[in-house]
């Protein structure tokens, strides 16, 4: 029997999510019939629980009945569908929250819908070098690798993956600061030498960087960020999103354009 809408979106928000397994046992009605049984299972609430559950459902014309088995409606599947997709963007919102300021900023043509799916790599106090160890796994699974801004490719351990893999013929291209490239080159000069010499390095020198880095794999691109006090990497965020290669792509090459090349006698300071 239909009844009349009397409480307002906001209410029926509520009403399912006060309870998670309203949620659980509704997403299952919208996917097949289940029994009442089925959904006790599903969700390990009592018999008067489900009960009151489906109850509560048929009120809203979200199920209709067939024998011992319910399913969802055209309606009950719709506002399933719909709550599903707000836990999932209140589950992406709660991975990025902490890392947030490390992202460009919308001005720079980026979404927040371009990292939904992607690895969030946070330093945590007992393990400070995880964004580093990440990114240092992303540079052994490329055959090429482009990165602007801020380098996490230039910090140990992934430095010396770096140069390992150019020495090994693997082409680069960074994108740096005179200064970033001056200390670089001065804490282990043999090993800059022999990337350079090796012709698949080139360093070009820019001042007026992004605040955080983008790197371009072959199938992932990466956002690496810093704690300003500190300058220790905060975070990597790396997805496969096309959006995101996109953007990232665009960001590089507007960086890249008419900026000078280093080679081994390029002062840099």
């Amino acid at each position: 029997m239909l009844t009349s809408a009397t409480n307002s979106p906001i209410d029926d928000v509520e009403f399912l999510a006060r309870s998670e397994h309203r949620v659980t046992a509704l997403a299952a009605l919208a996917r097949r019939p289940q029994s009442r049984a089925d959904l006790r299972a599903m969700t390990g609430v009592s018999r008067s629980t489900i009960g009151r559950t489906l109850r509560a459902f048929e009120e809203r014309c979200w199920i209709t009945r067939a024998g011992r088995h319910y399913e969802a409606t055209q309606l009950g599947a719709f506002v399933a569908a719909g709550m599903q997709e707000l836990l999932d963007r209140f589950e992406t919102e709660q991975t990025l929250r902490d890392v947030w300021e490390c992202l460009p900023d919308d001005a720079d043509g980026f979404s927040i819908e371009m990292v939904t799916d992607a690895v969030v790599t946070v330093a945590a106090a007992d393990d400070p070098y995880r964004p580093v160890n990440r990114f240092t796994s992303l540079l052994r699974e490329t055959d090429r690798f482009r990165v602007v801004g801020f380098d996490v490719a230039l910090l140990e351990p992934c430095r010396d993956e770096l140069c390992e893999r150019i020495v090994a013929g693997m082409p680069a291209e960074i994108i740096t600061s005179p200064t970033v490239a001056a200390y670089i080159r001065s804490t282990d000069p043999e090993q800059f030498a022999a990337a350079l010499e090796n012709g698949n390095l080139t360093v070009r020198l820019r001042d007026d960087l992004p605040s955080y880095g983008v790197g371009i794999f072959d199938d992932r691109i990466a956002i690496s960020g810093t704690d300003p006090a500190s300058g220790t990497v905060q975070a990597v965020i790396d997805t496969d999103d096309p959006a995101a290669r996109e953007w990232a792509e665009s960001t590089y090459e507007s960086y890249r354009r008419t900026v000078p090349t280093l080679s081994l006698e390029t002062p840099v300071s």
